[in-house]
C-alpha cells in the first residue's frame, strides 16, 4: 500500500506542478476575464449608428422616425438619392427606404456598407410591423386599445403537481428549467474533462513502456499496483482542477447572486429541490463518467509500445465520448423521452451523459437512475479489474505489429 501511495504522489505532483496544468487551470478564468472586459467596454461605448429614414410618403417617414428607441439615432432624409449621397459620404451608417403597397403592406430595405447587427435589423422590423398594424387598424376603424387587445398574447403557465396517499393533488416546485441547465453544464464539463485527460492518462501509462526501466520498476512492485497508482494519480489531478473551479464559484457566488438575472433565477427555483436528489445523481454520474473513461484511456495507453502512438489509440475513447455528448445536447435536450435516449441512458459510457438530462426533464424516475448507476458502477469496476490484468500481461510486451496484435498477445498471456 505504501508503494501505491508513493506512485500516486509522484504522478500527482509531477502533473500538478507542470506548466501545462497551470495553463489548463487558468484558461477558463482568462476567457471569463476577456469576456467580462469586452462586455464592460462594449456597454460603456456611446457609439450609436445613425440610420437615415426615407419613404414614399413624408408621413410614413416621420412615423418611423418618431418610433425610434432611445438608444437609436434616426435621421430623416429628403429622398433616396440624398440618402445614398450621405451614406457614400459616411454621414450616416445605414439608409432605410420604405415603400407602402396595397393594404398598407410595408416593404423596407436597409442599405449599409457593413452589417449593423441582427439586433438593429430586428428592432427595425418590429417598428415597421407595429406601424403597419396601426395603419391597417385605422383603415378598419379600430382604436388603439382594440389593437392592443388583439395583439395581447395568451398566458401560459406550467405547474408541477403530485398526489398524496388520499389521491389529492398537491402543488409542487417546478425546477425543470434550472435542473436542465445544470445537466447540460454537466454534459459539457464531462466531455471537456474526458477529452483533456484521456490523452494525459494514456500518455502517463505508456510513458515507460517504450523503455527498459519498466523491468526495474516491476522488480520492486506489482504491475497492478503500478497501474492503479498512475490511474488514481491522474484522477486526483482532474478532481483537483474541478475542486478549484467549485471553490472559485463558491467564492464568487456572493457577487453573482446580486446580479438581477441570477437573482430572478434563484427566486424562481427551490434551492432545496435543486441541491437534493437530482444534484447528487448528477454528481455521481459525472464522477463515474470521468472514472470509466479514464480507465478505458489507461487500457488503450497500455497497448502501445511507443508513446507517440498514444494519440492514435485513444481515438475510440474520443469517438465514444463524442457520441454521448452529441446525443445529450441534441436528442437529449429536445426530445428526452425518445426511445434511443431511454435505451442509451442505461448503457455505460453513454449513461453519464444522458441520464442526468432525463432526470432534469423528469422523463426518468429515481429507480431508473439507480439502475443505470448500478450498471455503470459495475461496468467501471469490471473494466478496471480487466484493464489492470491486461496491463500486467502486456506491460513488458514490445510488439511492433500494432495495437490489435498487442491486444491478441495480451489475451493469450492472460489465459496462460
Amino acid at each position: 500500500m505504501n508503494k501505491f501511495w508513493v506512485i500516486v504522489g509522484d504522478v500527482y505532483k509531477k502533473n500538478v506542478r507542470s506548466i501545462s496544468f497551470l495553463i489548463m487551470l487558468l484558461v477558463p478564468f482568462i476567457l471569463g476575464g476577456i469576456i467580462y472586459v469586452a462586455s464592460y467596454f462594449g456597454g460603456q461605448s456611446n457609439e450609436v449608428d445613425t440610420i437615415g429614414i426615407t419613404a414614399d410618403s413624408a408621413e410614413l417617414a416621420e412615423g418611423i422616425n418618431a418610433a425610434a428607441p432611445e438608444d437609436y439615432d434616426f435621421k430623416l432624409v429628403d429622398s433616396r438619392d440624398a440618402g445614398e449621397r450621405e451614406l457614400s459620404a459616411e454621414q450616416i451608417d445605414g439608409l432605410l427606404f420604405v415603400e407602402s403597397g396595397e393594404n398598407h403592406q410595408l416593404n423596407a430595405t436597409l442599405y449599409s456598407e457593413s452589417s449593423l447587427g441582427q439586433s438593429t435589423e430586428l428592432t427595425l422590423q418590429q417598428i415597421l410591423s407595429s406601424i403597419q398594424t396601426n395603419l391597417r387598424a385605422e383603415e378598419l376603424g379600430l382604436s388603439s386599445n382594440e389593437v392592443q387587445s388583439l395583439n395581447q398574447t395568451a398566458t401560459f403557465n406550467q405547474q408541477r403537481v403530485s398526489f398524496n396517499d388520499a389521491n389529492e393533488m398537491e402543488l409542487g416546485d417546478d425546477n425543470e428549467g434550472f435542473n436542465f441547465v445544470i445537466s447540460f453544464a454537466a454534459t459539457i464539463v464531462l466531455f471537456v474533462f474526458i477529452i483533456t485527460y484521456a490523452g494525459i492518462i494514456s500518455q502517463e501509462i505508456a510513458s515507460e513502456k517504450g523503455t527498459r526501466i519498466m523491468e526495474v520498476i516491476l522488480s520492486s512492485t506489482r504491475a497492478q499496483v503500478h497501474f492503479y497508482g498512475k490511474l488514481v494519480g491522474i484522477l486526483l489531478v482532474a478532481f483537483t482542477q474541478m475542486l478549484v473551479y467549485v471553490a472559485a464559484f463558491a467564492i464568487s457566488y456572493q457577487w453573482l447572486k446580486g446580479i438581477d438575472v441570477v437573482e430572478n433565477v434563484l427566486d424562481s427555483v427551490s434551492i432545496q429541490g435543486v441541491f437534493g436528489t437530482f444534484l447528487i445523481f448528477t454528481s455521481l454520474f459525472l464522477v463515474l463518467g470521468i472514472f470509466i473513461y479514464a480507465v478505458l484511456a489507461a487500457l488503450c495507453g497500455s497497448l502501445v509500445t511507443k508513446t507517440e502512438d498514444t494519440s492514435k489509440v485513444i481515438l475510440p475513447v474520443t469517438y465514444l465520448s463524442l457520441i454521448g455528448y452529441l446525443l445529450g445536447i441534441s436528442l437529449g435536450s429536445f426530445d428526452p423521452g425518445n426511445l434511443i435516449i431511454r435505451i442509451t441512458s442505461y448503457i455505460p459510457f453513454l449513461s453519464s451523459y444522458l441520464m442526468p438530462i432525463r432526470l432534469a426533464n423528469e422523463t426518468a424516475s429515481i429507480q431508473e437512475a439507480v439502475i443505470s448507476l448500478v450498471i455503470l458502477l459495475g461496468t467501471t469496476f469490471l473494466l478496471t479489474v480487466i484493464s489492470a490484468k491486461m496491463y500486467k500481461s502486456n506491460v513488458l510486451v514490445y510488439n511492433d505489429k500494432g495495437v490489435v496484435a498487442t491486444l491478441k498477445q495480451s489475451f493469450t498471456l492472460m489465459k496462460s
